[in-house]
């Protein structure tokens, strides 16, 4: 693999440099504790200068994947990747069970008397008004998801004040009167965050995120939520049960 100033599709070399090493990392290729090789054979295997792959590793270090020590080189760190599972009742404290504490925290909401046309098509608002929340949620501290939540705004009365007190949709959710919901469509898809998205994640410039689009419904599958969700590529796998959701691949 041959990487010279851009690619074709307009990314750094040191970007899709990163992106493959984070690769291999994340999918084990690259053991926790196994040591990268030189800059010397990385700027060969990929045709760059050494500044070039010392921009990536440093990205990867950013993003706590490598250990870099002074006169040893790089190293993997360890890690570890949350599998959260997306079934027809996904919650994510069911994939992070004991081990792990999430926490959200409300950047910002506000009622929108005239959401965008594919809300109101997919939450059959009609006239109504919807409600917009921004949020990031973290785990054991280390951010993990962004994520734009939109409801029917008079299904859902205090929801925002009452996720800034519980720091989760489901507990907020509960506590407006709403007990149960189900998972009735999700696709997914990855791409580079935007400057915005990276710095609400903590994440360094070139980072991948894999991005959800969702729909939750009632039991009686009155629309409920329309999701938004920018996960950290590197601290997640997605499991999507498609017997549950009853999904035709999209993905």
């Amino acid at each position: 693999m041959t990487m010279q100033g851009r690619s074709r599709s307009g990314y750094s070399a040191w970007r899709l440099i990163a992106e493959e090493l984070r690769r291999e990392i994340v999918s084990g290729s690259r053991a926790p504790g196994s040591k990268l090789p030189s800059e010397g054979e990385l700027a060969e295997r990929f045709g760059v200068h050494r500044n070039t792959v010392r921009q990536a590793v440093a990205t990867l270090a950013a993003e706590h994947l490598v250990v870099t020590r002074r006169g040893s080189g790089s190293f993997v760190a360890e890690h570890t990747v949350l599998v959260h599972r997306i079934g027809a009742r996904t919650r994510l404290s069911d994939s992070l069970g004991r081990r792990a504490r999430a926490s959200g925290h409300l950047l910002e909401s506000a009622v929108e008397p005239v959401p965008p046309a594919e809300i109101i098509e997919r939450l059959v608002l009609g006239a109504g008004a919807g409600l917009r929340l921004e949020t990031v949620l973290a785990v054991d501290g280390r951010p993990l998801s962004r994520a734009t939540h939109w409801f029917a705004a008079d299904q859902v009365p205090g929801l925002a004040e009452r996720f800034r007190a519980s720091g989760s949709i489901t507990a907020a959710l509960r506590s407006v009167g709403i007990n149960d919901y189900m998972r009735a469509a999700t696709t997914v898809g990855a791409r580079h965050a935007t400057a915005a998205e990276a710095a609400d994640l903590g994440l360094p410039a070139g980072s991948v995120v894999l991005v959800t689009r969702s729909l939750d419904t009632l039991p009686d599958g009155t629309p409920l939520q329309v999701g938004l969700t920018r996960f950290v590529a590197d601290r997640v796998e997605l499991d999507i049960g498609h017997a549950d959701l009853g999904l035709d691949g999209q993905a």
